[in-house]
């Protein structure tokens, strides 16, 4: 478990991030469905294989499930199949924390890069990508360069 840092929290802030659960695929889809399962590219198939194949990651804000990270681990980059924020915990650094958490993690595997593809009507998510030091590779496909771990 790893407890994380906001503005103005001059110690643990009550955001924790952990492993995911089996049990939390059922919760963690359904918050995703509720807010993304109306819009074109939906699958609930392809959003059910990454919550029980990869990597994930859950953020948690007093003990509730404030959103999540999926990652698809391979010997080349890490990849962020999904980031999620669950609705009411949006701008409060959930999903700059869950970021920062699969850097170091891809870091930690010795990866050379963490990938994510970003939908090009999705102006918010790029937005976010950049601001986080991401750098557009190809039309839909956003890559931070990661240094050699240690």
């Amino acid at each position: 478990m790893s407890r994380t840092e906001g503005p103005g929290h001059p110690g643990p802030s009550p955001l924790d991030i952990e492993p995911g659960a089996e049990g939390d695929v059922r919760l963690l889809f359904g918050l995703a469905r509720a807010v993304f399962g109306d819009r074109q590219g939906w699958s609930d198939r392809r959003v059910l294989m990454s919550l029980e194949r990869d990597v994930v990651f859950v953020a948690k804000e007093h003990g509730e499930a404030a959103g999540y990270v999926a990652l698809s681990l391979s010997d080349g980059p890490t990849v962020v199949e999904q980031l999620f924020v669950a609705p009411g915990h949006e701008r409060r650094g959930v999903g700059r924390s869950l970021l920062a958490y699969a850097e170091g993690y891809a870091i930690a595997r010795h990866a050379p890069a963490l990938r994510v593809v970003v939908e090009r009507d999705n102006e918010p998510a790029r937005s976010f990508y950049r601001r986080s030091g991401f750098v557009p590779v190809e039309a839909e496909l956003f890559e931070l360069v990661l240094p050699l771990a240690g």
